[in-house]
């Protein structure tokens, strides 16, 4: 038997995005989101609320960074999803985080963070509050690279948001060969 819950966003896994702006004066501004995803082979989409300091610098510098929270930096990622740019100018510095320009965009990148895409903004809808942003590149520390240059998700502990119960969990296991397992139907 399965139960109806109507109209829900409860997408499992939902990734921990980081979204880093430059506000106004320079310095560098993060936030969490978890409503997002990619659109094929170099976009992606974000649901922003037009509220967040975010927005306002996203309409500004038409650039941004996204960054995957790992479960080292639990506290501060939700930290900074929790507080306003607007309301904390310093809430890098509060969540004991730190950053360094982009080479590509015009946005920071969060250096506790270690796998970031670097974006060009392409349109931000107000009426849906929808975020389209370009990939111009990905970026990951070495520290979670295994020994041939891959990222290995093991080393880098990514968490993702569970919507329904409001925590945030690790992935687990690797459970099958993607492109492979299915073969043994064909």
């Amino acid at each position: 038997m399965r139960m109806n819950f109507g109209v829900k966003n409860w997408m499992y896994p939902m990734p921990v995005l980081m979204i880093g702006t430059y506000n106004e004066d320079g310095t560098a501004n993060v936030m969490n989101a978890a409503w997002g995803g990619i659109l094929g082979a170099d976009l992606i989409a974000i649901c922003v609320d037009e509220s967040h300091k975010t927005t306002e610098n996203l309409k500004a510098r038409k650039a941004f960074t996204v960054a995957f929270a790992d479960e080292a930096h639990v506290v501060e990622a939700d930290y900074v999803g929790l507080v306003s740019g607007s309301d904390v100018p310093d809430k890098l510095e509060k969540a004991g985080l730190h950053a360094i320009k982009s080479v590509f965009v015009d946005a920071p990148i969060i250096e506790e963070f270690p796998m970031s895409f670097e974006c060009e903004m392409l349109s931000y809808d107000d009426e849906t509050e929808i975020l389209m942003g370009r990939i111009i590149n990905l970026s990951a520390d070495e520290r979670i690279l295994d020994d041939n240059r891959s990222i290995d998700y093991q080393k880098f502990n990514p968490i993702t948001y569970d919507p329904v119960n409001h925590k945030y969990i690790k992935l687990g296991d690797v459970v099958g060969d993607a492109f492979s397992d299915g073969q043994k139907i064909l």
